[in-house]
């Protein structure tokens, strides 16, 4: 804590007016300290932060607080406004300000240190003796721990030394003999010990808890320090584990096991949430955690006393889509990783079987498809052999595209079970030329079938068969019976009304789709958008015989995935000084990224600075889109950036296209950066010498 806050960063008479104009003003401190070395970027992660959610809390306190790669080091900033300030906490404005920043890699260790000054803002001593501090010099021992607060009962305000090492345990979910405090399995029972008796001779409620924020610094543990002094006024034996930055240790079964009752008070996702099922349970947000905590207890307290609780843990778990989903989350954004899953487990078939293809298609010319199938024809010395080896491997792989993507859609929605109705549904989709199509809805209507069977109560006896022979028999047959019977000859009619639609394509129409797919590959940058339109690109070519409106589509969508990272490189090349030192060393890898199709390697610039970054991607992204489709260039390959030009029809237009596409998003990007707000010294931050010292001498966590 020492390195963390010296009197350099304590402004006791803090005039700002805003949340936004306090976080700039002790951010400015920082990079004077060569903390920070990018103020515009650090104060947009701190904006991004504050977004998610307020950081005021009751008492007069706003704690902003970001994880960034424009940070060198852990950093502590305290300011004090007479006026007050609106941190969005119910209560009203803010007088005392923490800003903590944390580098992107902070290791454990600072990060618990972080988290104690967290817990330890519940205290009111401690508050109140900073609000009484004379001098930013006391104010910054205080925070440290080098001075005792005045007037504090031992029992209940220790200091913050005391306090860091008791958070520190709790952090790392050992325990630690916090007086009084029922923290991270202080004073739980031991396994199989009997429970505590209260004064009346019946043991304590109990009650476990878990506490989570975004960034897992600040309101975490002090939901946790809430929800502990709160168990303590009521009498009941609470045990919290803090799921934060630094990790967690998850509670002992056997102290789950004996609780009466949980708590959620969160705002990610609780990791492992079924080890706690079967329980009375009270799920909120982590600020309810800090803002009212008895409640939750009375409340938690009241569903045991009327038998409620959650339903019990399903093997495995959850769903793969619930295991990596969010609180309340809505069946829209349920669907879009539904399909996800069966795309992300398609795109490498894609890849393997496309290259192949190409390759036989680069050795043996185009006539290689109508070679003899290698099991009956293969002479070791000859190319053409070779080359119809590689195609006819090529095409085994290109068939599993749709059984695999139907497959893992009903894979996320039921998790192994739905593997068998899932794979069945599509490759009936494929059988019947339903395409692309028939796959997503084969994928979606074997979940729901198998999800369907689940929810039927089964007597015992027959739950052993039920996964291995009941619900594989079952759900195959019902997909089989609609994809074969019902809705897959219209599905089919449908895939084949698109695929004519793409083949008549040409001239003005033809750059205009060629303009929307760039704009969609561009968009989120390997997201759910940019897998679409490359879904659709693959789609087309998925044949052997593919046409040439399929193969323009699938050039269009290529040379536009690749624009962004190469448009990225070279704005660091060309103006380094509007860039980070990470920046610039993120271009260079984005480099060979971009060259190779993976759009991701954008993600660092767009992270950093969306509202800049994401446009002028889109902007050069459309124009190589529609060049493109405009040159009539052609692709088999569904994957391999500039390695596989050899494949490409016309490559010295599409390599044209690509390389004016990353002159305007370069160019843009350039142009949006070199317009944004300057630091009050007059100065760009990332251009002032300041930061390019800092720069130099600290390196930034990527």
């Amino acid at each position: 804590m020492s390195d963390m806050i010296t009197a350099d960063l304590v402004d006791l008479d803090l005039s700002a007016d805003t949340k936004e104009a306090a976080a700039r003003a002790l951010a400015e401190r920082m990079v004077a300290l060569g903390r920070v070395t990018d103020l515009e970027g650090f104060l947009a992660d701190v904006a991004a932060r504050e977004a998610q959610m307020p950081t005021g809390l009751d008492g007069g306190i706003g704690i902003p607080h970001c994880r960034s790669a424009h940070v060198t080091e852990p950093t502590l900033a305290f300011g004090r406004s007479a006026a007050g300030i609106d941190f969005g906490a119910a209560d009203g404005p803010a007088d005392l300000i923490f800003l903590i920043a944390a580098p992107a890699g902070a290791d454990d260790a600072h990060l618990t240190i972080l988290s104690s000054l967290a817990r330890q803002l519940m205290n009111a001593e401690f508050t109140d003796a900073l609000r009484s501090a004379g001098d930013a010099a006391s104010a910054a021992a205080l925070i440290r721990g080098e001075e005792p607060q005045a007037a504090a009962p031992a029992a209940s305000a220790d200091s913050v030394a005391s306090s860091v090492a008791a958070s520190a345990d709790d952090a790392t979910g050992t325990t630690a003999p916090v007086p009084g405090a029922h923290a991270e399995g202080a004073n739980a029972p031991a396994p199989g010990a009997p429970a505590a008796a209260s004064g009346d001779g019946e043991r304590p409620f109990r009650i476990v808890a878990v506490t989570s924020c975004p960034t897992g610094i600040a309101h975490t543990y002090m939901a946790a320090e809430s929800l502990e002094n709160a168990g303590r006024e009521a009498g009941v034996e609470l045990v919290v584990e803090t799921q934060g930055s630094a990790g967690f240790t998850r509670l002992d079964p056997a102290v789950i096991e004996a609780a009466d009752g949980v708590i959620f008070a969160h705002d990610v996702a609780v990791r492992e949430k079924d080890r706690f099922a079967g329980k009375p349970t009270v799920d909120v947000g982590v600020k309810a955690g800090i803002n009212r905590p008895g409640a939750l207890i009375a409340e938690v307290r009241e569903k045991a006393a009327r038998g409620e609780a959650t339903a019990a843990a399903r093997p495995g778990g959850g769903t793969p889509v619930e295991r990596a989903g969010e609180p309340g989350e809505g069946y829209g954004s349920k669907l879009r990783k539904w399909l996800m899953s069966g795309v992300s487990y398609m795109v490498p078939f894609v890849a393997a079987g496309g290259l192949l293809i190409a390759l036989g298609f680069a050795i043996g010319g185009w006539e290689i498809n109508k070679a003899q199938p290698v099991t009956e024809h293969f002479d070791w010395l000859q190319i053409h052999s070779w080359a119809a080896l590689l195609f006819q491997i090529g095409v085994v792989a290109f068939g599993f595209l749709i059984p695999v993507l139907a497959g893992y859609i009903a894979y996320g929605m039921a998790d192994r079970p739905g593997l068998v109705p899932g794979f069945v549904g599509g490759m009936i989709a494929s059988n019947i030329n339903a395409g692309f199509l028939g796959g997503l809805v084969a994928g979606l209507i074997a979940g729901g079938v198998v999800l369907g069977i689940q929810r039927i109560k089964i007597p015992p006896v027959l739950r052993g068969i039920m996964p291995v022979v009941v619900i594989p028999l079952i759900s195959s047959m019902i997909v089989g019976f609609l994809m074969l019977v019902v809705i897959g000859k219209p599905i089919a009619e449908a895939q084949k009304a698109m695929t004519d639609w793409l083949s008549g394509l040409s001239g003005t129409n033809a750059v205009l789709l060629g303009i929307l797919l760039g704009l969609m590959m561009c968009f989120d940058l390997g997201g759910p958008v940019n897998k679409v339109a490359y879904a659709f690109a693959t789609a087309g070519i998925t044949v052997q015989d593919p046409s040439d409106s399929a193969m323009k589509v699938m050039a269009a969508v290529m040379a536009a995935g690749m624009v962004p990272p190469l448009g990225m490189a070279l704005a660091t090349f060309v103006r380094k000084k509007l860039f980070t030192t990470a920046e610039r060393e993120n271009g260079k890898a984005a480099v060979v990224l971009g060259a190779s199709f993976i759009s991701e390697g954008a993600i660092p610039f767009a992270a950093a600075d969306p509202l800049r970054v994401i446009p002028a991607s889109m902007a050069g992204g459309a124009v190589t889109g529609a060049l493109t489709m405009a040159f009539g260039s052609t692709l088999r390959a569904p994957h391999g950036g500039i390695w596989v030009t050899f494949l490409i029809g016309k490559p010295f237009l599409y390599l044209l296209a690509i390389a004016v596409g990353t002159a305007v998003t370069a160019g843009l990007v350039i142009v949006l950066k070199g317009m944004r707000k300057t630091a009050p010294e007059g100065t760009a931050a990332a251009e002032s010498p300041a930061a390019e010292a800092a720069q130099a001498k600290q390196p930034v966590a990527a």
